[in-house]
């Protein structure tokens, strides 16, 4: 399997980053304009390249509730298909806490060759968990998504 993110591995959310600037931050607002999000050219050409010899895999931290717009968001951009893994609405924990869970779980009975996802949280205890690892820098980094990733368990 090679186990792709979404959001700004796949998905370009610059757009969108406004919504979680103000106080309290607008997720209903950022979620709802992920349908708008560009791909992101090198993340989708991997997927597609990955997909000639893996099963293609999706685990992103959005919630379940984004599931509709999520699938028709990687139809839409010719993404391989294949399964998509997402946070329990409810789910708060950190990226990198509920990642590593569905990867270990996944990894149980198949070969994860690779893991792409720009957060480099979730890369690093990917990494210390025994996964091959490949760090999605091609997006801007940004403090707002990292920091729901990791403190609000939002995405």
């Amino acid at each position: 399997m090679a186990v792709f993110d979404l959001d700004n591995t796949l998905a370009d959310t610059a757009h969108r980053q406004r919504f979680l600037r103000r106080r309290p931050r607008d997720w209903d607002g950022f979620f709802a304009a992920a349908p708008a999000d560009p791909p992101i050219p090198e993340g989708v050409t991997l997927a597609r390249d990955s997909a000639r010899e893996c099963e293609v895999v999706y685990l992103t931290g959005r919630p379940e509730r984004c599931r509709r717009d999520t699938l028709d968001w990687l139809a839409a951009h010719g993404l391989p298909p294949g399964p998509v893994h997402m946070r329990r609405d409810e789910d708060r924990r950190p990226a990198r806490r509920t990642k590593l869970e569905i990867l270990r779980r996944l990894g149980r009975d198949r070969e994860i060759r690779v893991l792409v996802d720009d957060d480099e949280l979730v890369c690093d205890d990917a990494e210390r968990a025994g996964f091959r690892v490949l760090r999605a820098r091609w997006a801007a980094a940004s403090t707002e998504l990292r920091d729901a990733q990791e403190r609000e368990g939002r995405t």
